[in-house]
Formats: C-alpha cells, sequence, structure tokens
C-alpha cells in the first residue's frame, strides 16, 4: 500500500473537514433554459456566469446558444506529472489553454512523479478536466485506480452536448473495468459492456485507450481490443439520426463517490454499496485516492465536411441547438475571458474598477460565478436509475430511467492558500479570488 508522506496526510486531516452546501439544479432536461441575467448552463445544471460559462457549459440549455465561451480547440499532448504546473485551480482559470492543460475541481496532488485525485472524507472528491477539447482522436491514460464499495474512479470523453464515452471501476470489483457510451445525455444503461483483466486495476498500473472517429469507438486495455463500438449500430429509425458520440469533448479523469448516502439508491447499488468513511484506506492516508502516471490525446482531422468560420483553428462552437456533428463550427473566435464576469456574449467584461464606501469592490451581479462538484458524478452515467440492476460485475441494467435523487450537495473546500478556495456562493465572495484570476 502507498504510504504518503505526513505532509498529505496532514493536508488530507484539512480536507476532512470539508462541508457541503445544498445547492438546487437550475437548467437542464426538464427544467428548461437559463435566464439572461445568469445565460450559462453549468456541467451541474446550475445557471451563472464566469466560469460556468467555460469548460462543461451546456450550449443546449443556456440563455442562448452563445452564452458559452467557445470551447478551445483540440491539441496534442502528453502530461506526466512531476509537479501540478500545468493544472489550474478552477478559480483561476479564464480559459487559456496556453497556461493550462487541465482544470481541477477538488483536490488533486503529486506523489512520487504521479498525479493523485484525492476524496477525502465527506467530499466528493477530485475531478480534472481538459482545457482543450477532442473531436475525434486517440486517448490513453495509464492509471491504478482507487478502492472501497461507493468508490468510483473514472476516465471518460464529455461534451457540452452530453455526448459521453466512458471508462469507470468500481471500488468493490477490482478485475473489472466498465465501458459505456451516452448521447446527449439519454441514460440508457444498456449501452454498457465490460472488460475483464488478468491483474486487478488497484495494485497494477494499466493503460486505458478511446479510439475515437466518426464511425467507431474502440476501448483498449494494455494495447489490447476490448470493445468496438461503430456508428452504423446506433442508428434510431424514429429520429432518423445517429445516437453516437459526435461533439467536442474534454477528457474528465476523476474519483467520486457513487456511494455518496444522498445519492440515488440505484447509483449506491451500482457503486457496490454506501461509501466507508472509516476504512482502512481513509485511515492510513487520510483520503481515497487513484493515481495517474501519464495521459496522452492526440488529435485526429475533423470531419471532411466540417464548417469553418476563418482559418478554423482556434476554436469550436455549435450554429444549432441540435447538437449534432454538423452544428459544430471550427472558428478564430478566441476563448479567454477577461473576468470571472464575463460570458459567451461578452467576453470582455471587466470587474468594477471602484470600491464602495466599506472597501469592498462592488459586485456588478449577484449570480454564481465558479461552479461546483457535484455528488452525482461527471456525467449522464453518475445519474442511475431508481430500478437500476446492475450488479458488480455485469454488463447491463434494466432501467433506462434518470435518476431523480441525485445528490444536491456542492463542495466547498479550502486547501493550502486561498487560491485552493471552492466557491459555491455569490459573487460578491469573489472579489479576492477575482483579483487573483485576473493576475493569472
Amino acid at each position: 500500500m502507498v504510504q504518503l508522506f505526513n505532509t498529505l496526510i496532514l493536508t488530507a486531516a484539512v480536507l476532512g473537514t470539508v462541508a457541503y452546501a445544498q445547492i438546487t439544479a437550475e437548467c437542464g432536461v426538464g427544467l428548461g433554459n437559463c435566464p439572461s441575467d445568469k445565460p450559462c448552463c453549468s456541467q451541474y445544471g446550475v445557471c451563472g456566469v464566469g466560469a460556468y460559462c467555460l469548460g462543461g457549459c451546456d450550449p443546449k440549455h443556456s440563455a442562448t446558444i452563445d452564452s458559452c465561451a467557445p470551447a478551445p480547440m483540440c491539441k496534442n499532448i502528453d502530461s506526466t506529472f512531476s509537479n501540478l504546473d500545468r493544472i489550474a485551480d478552477k478559480t483561476k482559470y479564464l480559459g487559456d489553454p496556453s497556461k493550462a492543460d487541465w482544470v481541477a475541481d477538488g483536490e488533486p496532488t503529486i506523489y512520487d512523479n504521479q498525479l493523485l485525485l484525492t476524496m477525502a472524507p465527506d467530499t466528493v472528491g477530485t475531478v480534472l478536466a481538459s482545457t482543450n477539447y477532442v473531436w475525434y482522436g486517440k486517448i490513453s491514460a495509464t492509471l491504478k485506480t482507487s478502492r472501497g464499495k461507493g468508490v468510483v474512479s473514472a476516465f471518460i470523453l464529455l461534451s457540452d452536448m452530453k455526448d459521453e464515452i466512458d471508462y469507470e471501476w468500481i471500488g468493490v470489483d477490482l478485475d473489472t473495468t466498465q465501458t459505456n457510451f451516452y448521447w446527449q445525455g439519454v441514460p440508457n444503461y444498456t449501452n454498457g459492456g465490460n472488460i475483464s483483466l488478468s491483474e486487478d486495476t488497484y495494485n497494477n498500473f494499466h493503460t486505458y485507450e478511446v479510439d475515437w472517429t466518426p464511425d467507431t469507438v474502440t476501448w483498449s486495455v494494455d494495447g489490447q481490443v476490448g470493445r468496438v463500438l461503430k456508428k452504423s449500430d446506433t442508428y434510431n429509425s424514429t429520429t432518423k439520426q445517429y445516437n453516437y458520440p459526435q461533439t467536442p469533448s474534454r477528457v474528465q479523469l476523476s474519483l467520486w463517490p457513487g456511494g455518496l448516502a444522498s445519492n440515488a439508491p440505484g447509483t449506491i447499488a451500482w457503486a457496490g454499496g454506501e461509501i466507508d468513511w472509516d476504512s482502512q484506506d481513509i485511515k492510513d492516508n487520510g483520503y481515497y485516492y487513484v493515481t495517474f502516471k501519464e495521459v496522452k490525446i492526440e488529435c485526429y482531422d475533423p470531419p471532411s465536411d466540417a464548417k469553418k468560420s476563418g482559418s478554423g483553428s482556434v476554436s469550436y462552437i455549435y450554429d444549432d441547438a441540435a447538437g449534432y456533428e454538423s452544428n459544430v463550427v471550427m472558428t478564430d473566435k478566441g476563448t479567454v475571458m477577461k473576468s470571472f464576469l464575463g460570458t459567451g456574449k461578452n467576453m470582455t467584461a471587466a470587474l468594477p474598477a471602484s470600491k464602495t464606501s466599506s472597501g469592498a469592490s462592488p459586485s456588478a451581479t449577484d449570480v454564481e460565478t465558479i461552479p461546483g462538484l457535484t455528488g452525482a458524478g461527471t456525467g449522464a452515467n453518475g445519474l442511475r436509475g431508481e430500478e437500476e440492476t446492475t450488479t458488480t460485475g455485469s454488463a447491463s441494467t434494466s432501467s433506462e430511467t434518470a435518476a431523480s435523487g441525485s445528490s444536491d450537495f456542492v463542495q466547498q473546500a479550502q486547501g493550502s492558500g486561498a487560491d485552493r478556495v471552492r466557491i459555491g456562493g455569490v459573487v460578491a465572495l469573489m472579489a479576492a479570488v477575482f483579483v487573483g484570476a485576473v493576475a493569472l
């Protein structure tokens, strides 16, 4: 078992005091679009400005199709993790992918030249998301999973239109890799398929690869093909469309509590039971963790008929909320906001320059500017149906119903220094962070 340095254990002790703040989903399927005063629908279904309009912003359920900031175009990267230099805190990242390859929610840390995504007691874990989007490519991650009932490790591709390609690992089944795909967040859990491994996923590094083209998705482990999906097999005769992942996606690496007590019963059952915050791993290390050694992204050429505006070399946008491959436009639009008051329609919105009589910077709006993690996972697969019958090691489920009981909690953690603060409050609480964000 990995023995972490005392300093890391002390950090974990601090994280163990993390509190939760209750939130309510405001936008998304069945909820409608965001209002114009807080136009961006975040990945977690809450409306706001600033970081709500950056990676994960849902153009389909934002106030308008251009409320979200343009998405940075695909870039080949090979991430190894000797330090956190290329990982930006979400409270500082303003959309410039030249300054960071990854954006973090939660508490990533480095140990022995490897990246640990941590999950301390009573927190909702950690997510890293790529700053650049992938529109077809070969993506691989070399990792060791976490373990324990209710503990879920994940390596996924997730688009702003909720197209999704997954690897997930349930902590009570260390010999099985679950794979899945979703189209626009439709919770069809019959799309799953498992890959069995000869060596367990916690004690051994394995390299998991997604080879995603306009026609196929191939899941491979340690160079051996485990599953192939053909676009032709996803045709929906009713809509006359292909229910196939087809829109620019961020790569997400995560550790999250599928067994959080407040999650839907189906989610908890799928995750192997309610999470044990007093397990031996927690006693030994202070947190659960998943270990990443390397992540590679190789970009493929866009579809031959892809739409372009200008040279089409900077960013992706959508020209229609239908959200198909044909609605993606490659543009020269910039991706960097001037401040956390920005939106896709006003990327240059600046912070107020003057101060009030009390010395505080006045807020131009009272909406939230930095979305937080929820306890229901990172994609549609986190929302398991109430009648979910998947058991550890099985390849399919009986329910296609979206969970109605997903967690209503968002992480608010404080680590080392003001730049580690996780915010779920109003913009008045963000003044100090805003100043640091602009200076980044």
